[in-house]
């Protein structure tokens, strides 16, 4: 029965037949009824069908319509659908017979080969040449795709429990990928308001999930923003926005597949507008024409359109009017991302099981918000932290590192932070120093702290295998403790990095948490470090696999591989096959860098008892709860330092605020110009750190033009004359659940329409609703817009100006803030502070932690820099709270809830009654900047 209900106390409604025959005449009457009724009928369809947001108008072949679909409180609905067509395993199907399909709104049926059109219909699917895409020979309209009638799974015995739904899914016709799983369990929850959950999942194997704590929902809300409706055969959910309308996911687009190591879920988009799905390089707002992101960390110089060190199935999507949504795919095995133009998105994932959260918004930061209650708030970095960095691969001796120290002292730069890479250690082994050129190492770094400097190096994940019995403790204690990552024979499985042959320390292990911390400790005990750099953690190897290869096997040689570079899942890494204490490493691969991070984290809290600082590479969803990031081997190119910004802005929207490129770039060597405008840019990334490759011509600030060090100079003095601000939006980040560096569009509104321009726009980076700053490789979004630089109103936006044209260095257009909407010229006072805002919001009254000012906020700033310290008595302890050791989030934790406050020596929420920044600066340490840096142009 199409469409109808059953009532479950009385079982299924069939209406009577009809046997008795309609006299002669009325038969023309009866004609003309009907064909009226036809007419009527086909009317009234074609609006429902053009006005029904099921489905965009391309998209609506596969799916039945609207009346197929019904409410989830409608259960026992029976819809018999679109038959399968026959077929059986082993068996080629017939060839379907209905192919009418939009291009654009075709999902590929091929997604794992090339196949021939006899292979395709062999699959059951429709064969149509098309153009192939020219800059993507792999991507395009699919010429294999699925018709209408293709086989899906079929909703049954849907019922209502204590959380929202479940239902089962079963499938008659296995699919063309092995091992096809074809009963499945789904689960609806209505955790909150704007929060919709749901998975689906073999419920008779148990199956790998991602270790991921989120919050559990104990009940179902009673008033949620979202209705769902499903599909019963084929099986799909649709999930509306109550207020208008607008269906946000609809997975009734294409079959969905479950196979032991396929899953696929595709929906419809709202719009093109598109943002998330990191790490790539590119544009901020992802293109719907044909575009495939891959999510498999790897270790890669960053280039557009392949797989980087980071994996977050988030995206957040801009609807029009002004509202936005969220979908985030809890899955960490290697996986595909499919956009195009119908719109519509297809998940392609190697493992796991389908774990989908639905965030409603409706404003965009809202859907921000959302994510984070579920991956975890941004930890709260150290003051100190948010200074100016300087790093080289080349440092080869603490008397080169002292004087890079200096040199920066002589020329008035501020300096908070020296680091060290590999050159540091012997042999370039973890949790060791060279006795040559880092004999006095210990002494350097007490020199550092000395000065009011702090120190980082780095750390990398691979310990070394190769030194004698008894003479490197971290891989012999690691060895008795079983830390290590195995092997199929449960042999430490060896790999080959800077050290030679190297181990991988299983993270997911309490044991190796805690050998872990122990040589951090210990470490601790000789260097007394302040922070800790996590590089080479996707993990990286220098051969594929292991020194002795990888077995043979369906984890080595799936039978879909999502687009990784060096088209295998070993390619620069370990063996997928090789085991860790919670599952595979084709299922933990993603999670690497993340464990690494939280174990890092721990590690610090121990031996420091302040709140840590780790910069790692690798990431994924929850990562900026534990460390922050910087985005890579980088190039020192234009297109890198414009392709810096949207990947900043990026990651804020994932919740890793502290974020940043290397300025003037890693690899190559920079130009004066280039590097000029980087530090110019760079004042304003989250994290700012200059740090360049081993093989570069060196690029410290002092290297440069009397002429390139006054601009650098200005730009730097503009961002410590920033840090009260900058420190505030990361509090606000860490309690509830903010960003740092914002795209245009996030500060939109429900129901304020976005101008297109502001989607798009990735070029500029507001750093609050009242701050921001706009690159001169692009001409800034139309004024009112104001020159930091000296306060005055620029007349008109600028035009952009050669990359080599260097008339405005001393007033980089970099500078630009722009005053929140309707907000008076010049800087606002802050509002008095409210129940919401009593907690810290300013360093000198803020968290017990590492809040000593930066370095050149010391007793003795450099000459020419400017500085006016805030008034106020620094803290002192820098202990951490017992409560604050850990980062995680509870999860019943509202924003600005007590939890989240900063608490002070004897446990009281401290900042009440403190002047909050909210966007206003401080007047009288800005005034005096502006007076130094000149008059405008």
């Amino acid at each position: 029965m199409r469409g109808g209900l059953q009532d479950p106390a009385r079982g299924p409604q069939v209406p009577p037949t009809m046997d008795a025959r309609w006299p002669p005449s009325s038969r023309p009457l009866l004609g003309v009824c009907t064909l009226v009724c036809l007419a009527t009928a086909a009317f009234l369809g074609h609006v429902l069908l053009r006005d029904s947001l099921v489905a965009p108008q391309e998209q609506r072949r596969f799916s039945q319509g609207p009346e197929q679909l019904y409410h989830a409180h409608q259960q026992g609905a029976r819809n018999p659908g679109p038959q399968p067509s026959p077929g059986h395993p082993g068996r080629p199907r017939a060839a379907p017979t209905q192919c009418d399909v939009p291009p654009n709104s075709r999902f590929d049926c091929a997604p794992d080969k090339a196949i021939t059109q006899q292979q395709c219909e062999a699959r059951g699917c429709c064969y149509r040449p098309a153009t192939p895409w020219p800059q993507h020979p792999r991507m395009g309209q699919p010429w294999c795709f699925f018709p209408p009638s293709y086989p899906s799974y079929k909703l049954e015995n849907l019922t209502t429990t204590e959380t929202g739904y479940t239902a089962a899914l079963t499938r008659s016709t296995p699919t063309f990928f092995p091992k096809d799983i074809l009963a499945l369990r789904l689960d609806v929850l209505l955790e909150t308001e704007s929060r919709l959950h749901f998975t689906i999942k073999d419920p008779t194997n148990r199956r790998y999930e991602v270790p991921l704590e989120t919050p559990r929902a104990h009940g179902r809300a009673l008033a949620t923003l979202y209705s769902v409706e499903f599909q019963e055969e084929p099986f799909g959910v649709v999930v509306r926005r109550k207020l208008d309308g607008r269906v946000l996911l609809n997975t009734t687009v294409a079959p969905l597949f479950f196979a032991d190591q396929f899953l696929q879920l595709s929906t419809s988009l709202p719009s093109q507008y598109i943002a998330g799905l990191a790490e790539h390089l590119g544009s901020l707002m992802l293109s719907t024409n044909w575009t495939r992101v891959t999510l498999w960390n790897r270790d890669i110089a960053p280039s557009p359109n392949v797989n980087l060190y980071g994996s977050h199935p988030f995206y957040l999507a801009l609807e029009d009017g002004g509202s936005a949504h969220g979908v985030f795919l809890l899955n960490s095995n290697a996986m595909d991302v499919v956009l195009q133009p119908s719109p519509a998105l297809s998940w392609r994932s190697t493992g796991g099981i389908l774990d989908v959260y639905v965030f409603l918004g409706p404003e965009p930061k809202s859907v921000v918000q959302q994510y984070l209650e579920v991956v975890g708030s941004p930890f709260m970095p150290p003051y100190w932290g948010l200074g100016f960095h300087l790093c080289r691969w080349g440092y080869s001796s603490t008397a080169i590192t002292r004087q890079v120290v200096e040199n920066m002292t002589r020329a008035h730069f501020p300096l908070d932070t020296q680091w060290n890479d590999l050159d540091y250690m012997d042999a370039r082994r973890d949790f060791t120093f060279n006795k040559d050129g880092f004999r006095d190492f210990p002494a350097m770094v007490q020199e550092l702290h000395r000065g009011g400097r702090r120190y980082v190096m780095i750390v990398d994940p691979a310990i070394s295998s190769s030194s004698p019995p008894g003479s490197y403790r971290p891989y012999d204690e690691g060895l008795r403790r079983k830390v290590f990552i195995t092997n199929e024979t449960g042999q430490p499985l060896i790999g080959k990095v800077w050290p030679g042959f190297t181990v991988f320390p299983d993270f997911t292990s309490p044991t190796a948490l805690d050998w872990w911390q122990d040589m951090v400790s210990e470490f601790h005990a000789q260097v007394p470090f302040d922070g800790m750099w996590i590089d080479m953690n996707e993990p990286s190897n220098f051969v594929r696999g292991s020194v002795y290869g990888c077995p043979d096997n369906d984890l080595e040689n799936p039978p879909y591989v999502p687009g990784v570079v060096g088209g295998t899942l070993r390619a620069a890494t370990i063996c997928a096959s090789s085991r860790q204490l919670l599952s595979t490493h084709y299922n933990l691969h993603n999670l690497y860098g993340l464990t690494e991070a939280i174990a890092s984290h721990r590690a610090l809290v121990k031996a420091r008892g302040t709140r840590p600082f780790v910069i790692s590479r690798s990431t994924f969803a929850g990562h900026g709860q534990y460390a922050g990031h910087w985005t890579g081997d980088v190039w020192s190119s234009w297109e890198q330092l414009s392709y810096s910004v949207p990947e900043i802005l990026l990651f804020n929207l994932l919740g890793v605020p502290l974020v940043g490129a290397d300025v003037c770039g890693f690899l190559g060597n920079t130009s004066e110009e280039l590097c000029v405008r980087w530090t110019q840019l760079g004042a304003f990334y989250p994290f700012m750190r200059n740090h360049n490759d081993l093989n570069s011509l060196p690029q410290e600030p002092y290297r440069f033009s009397a002429t390139a060090q006054e601009a650098m100079r200005k730009a730097l003095a503009l961002r410590y004359s920033l840090l009260p601000h900058l420190y505030t939006l990361f509090h606000r980040a860490h309690v509830g659940g903010e960003t740092v560096a914002r795209p245009l569009f996030l500060d939109a509104g429900s129901g304020r329409p976005i101008d297109q321009r502001r989607r798009q726009q990735h070029q500029q980076q507001p750093v609050s609703p009242s701050r921001g700053a706009a690159g001169s490789l692009k001409t800034p979004t139309p004024g009112p817009w104001t020159a930091s630089s000296c306060g005055g109103r620029l007349c008109s936006s600028p035009r952009a100006r050669g990359r080599e044209g260097r008339s405005d260095w001393l007033l980089p257009r970099w500078h630009m803030v722009r005053p929140a909407d309707g907000a008076r010229r010049g800087l606002r006072q802050p509002p008095a502070p409210t129940s919401s805002s009593a907690h810290v919001h300013h360093p000198q009254q803020g968290a017990v932690g590492d809040a000593a000012s930066p370095a050149g906020h010391h007793q003795r700033p450099p000459p020419g820099w400017a500085h006016h310290p805030p008034a106020g008595p620094w803290p002192h302890d820098h202990r951490v709270p017992k409560a604050a050791h850990g980062p995680g989030r509870s999860p019943g934790h509202k924003r600005g809830s007590p939890r989240g406050a900063v608490l002070g020596r004897r446990g009281e929420p401290r900042g009440a009654g403190a002047r909050g920044l909210h966007g206003g600066g401080l007047p009288g340490q800005e005034r005096h900047h502006r007076e130094r840096a000149g008059t405008c142009d």
